[in-house]
């Protein structure tokens, strides 16, 4: 089973008009896709969608477990107007409903926001065949048909093939001792210094805040520029082997990012909720990548260890939060310093807020190789550094699983 579920090429994205959308892009995802997305969207009971793109409206629904389009805004019980260039990006995948409410391209007549979000899995089943996630779709099983141990963790002393059917299983994997004690010290005093060098407007940082509005870096960008100590540990075989795990051909991205987790934070990009790194689009475009986080420090209970939900890479379910959908019980992945985290970019996950004792983690990973004929976007959009610019989104994230209850 290979993590590699791209169904597009990143040279094929363009600006699409409405017209391309309405009279190209979606009579052939309906021929395609429409009893698939319909089932989807009777599955989600979801309230008919409708769009208002500059003046030109229509409405997706369900009718008889088949989508269906139809023009006008009547039937419709979610109304979202949104500009030609945001229709464009949201049938490519390039950024999904989720992805727009935080960028601010799309305004909510009618409905919530939790509606308009809530539309994403049929979306996908519609535009890109993946069916929505029905509660049961997902179990867990060894090689030879027996119950997975999902609490089960791996050292390099263990058989890279049953690591690799862990990954694809429950996509993600916690890898004990991977580095020394002495090791992470270097790194973390790495991080202690960049940190301390950062500045709000460096553009190369991001930054929370705590209850009585004190700003503090949390996260350095380049770190991998940064800090020869972790680029010795990166560019080792210790760590280089796990690209050909799951067989797609992964390759590192020659980059990281260092983080802390202070304790006390309540605004930012510190802790985040419940997330798949895809949430905001582009699933379909990039999805498997492997996102590795070494634990400079240990992480537990009470230091903000990383949260996973096992085989939520392989559900095509809402985000950002926990849908009510899944039934796959959550998995704090508490480590020690020098072990190491792996998880799919299409795995739900969260960072825990540290109650006790911050921490420190460096993340880094690799990504898949271009599809044949693929080419990297000139100038690629809606970046990580350009959403630490963004001051709501968090507040944008929050509002989402505030009305999930």
């Amino acid at each position: 089973m290979s993590v590699d579920l791209r169904t597009r090429l990143m040279k094929d994205v363009r600006p699409l008009s409405v017209e391309a959308v309405l009279d190209g892009v979606l009579v052939e995802a309906l021929a395609a896709h429409g009893d698939l997305a319909g089932r989807g969207a009777s599955y989600r009971a979801v309230e008919p969608l409708g769009l208002d793109v500059e003046g030109t409206s229509f409405t997706l629904r369900a009718e008889a477990e088949r989508l269906i389009v139809e023009s006008g805004l009547t039937r419709a019980g979610v109304v979202a107007h949104i500009a030609e260039d945001a229709l464009s990006d949201l049938v490519q995948d390039y950024q999904s409903t989720t992805g727009l409410a935080m960028t601010g391209r799309v305004r909510i007549e009618k409905g919530g926001l939790d509606d308009w979000v809530g539309w994403e899995p049929v979306l996908r089943a519609l535009l890109d065949g993946r069916k929505v996630y029905e509660t049961g779709d997902v179990d867990f099983r060894t090689e030879g048909g027996e119950p997975l141990d999902l609490d089960r963790s791996f050292s390099l002393d263990d058989d890279r093939e049953e690591i690799a059917h862990f990954l694809r299983q429950a996509g993600f994997l916690h890898l004990r001792g991977i580095f020394e004690e002495d090791e992470m010290a270097a790194v973390g005093r790495d991080i202690d210094e960049h940190i301390a060098r950062a500045t709000p407007d460096d553009g190369d940082s991001w930054w929370a805040e705590d209850a009585v509005g004190q700003a503090q870096a949390v996260r350095v960008l380049n770190f991998y520029e940064k800090s020869e100590a972790l680029q010795r540990l990166v560019d080792s075989d210790r760590y280089q082997w796990l690209g050909a795990l799951t067989g797609d051909g992964h390759r590192h991205r020659r980059s990281a990012e260092g983080l802390v987790k202070p304790l006390g934070i309540v605004k930012g990009l510190s802790d985040l909720p419940w997330h798949k790194d895809c949430g905001q689009g582009r699933h379909s475009l990039l999805c498997n990548a492997l996102t590795c986080g070494i634990s400079v420090t240990g992480a537990d209970r009470v230091s903000g260890a990383l949260g996973v939900v096992p085989g939520s890479h392989r559900a095509n379910v809402r985000v950002p939060g926990r849908d009510p959908v899944m039934d796959m019980a959550p998995r704090m992945l508490e480590t020690k310093t020098g072990d190491v985290t792996v998880h799919c970019s299409d795995t739900l996950h969260r960072a825990h807020p540290p109650t006790e004792r911050p921490r420190k983690v460096v993340y880094s990973g690799f990504r898949l190789p271009l599809l044949p004929g693929d080419e990297e976007p000139a100038e690629p959009r809606y970046g990580r550094e350009a959403r630490a610019e963004l001051t709501n989104v968090q507040e944008r994230i929050d509002a989402v699983e505030r009305r999930e209850g």
